[in-house]
């Protein structure tokens, strides 16, 4: 499995390779099932980051967070 960065790399060219090419039938059909793998790919590596924030930010708001200007107080 290709890292995030590598997997959208490969994807935007697939698409300019549409936009500026003119390709046979197959050779479109297998560059388009290639970018709905990457995609594919691409979307789930999205969905696990922003978990991974979702838990780290909720995290911030459980801890009993005092400021310093309280530390001083006591």
């Amino acid at each position: 499995m290709l890292d995030f960065e590598t997997s959208l790399g490969e994807l935007e060219k697939i698409v300019k390779e549409f936009e500026s090419e003119k390709i046979s039938l197959q050779e479109g059909l297998e560059k388009f099932e290639r970018g709905v793998h990457l995609y594919k790919q691409c979307k789930s590596a999205l969905s696990e980051a922003e978990k991974k924030v979702k838990i780290l930010t909720d995290s911030l708001k459980e801890e009993d967070y005092t400021s310093p200007d309280q530390h001083e107080q006591e």
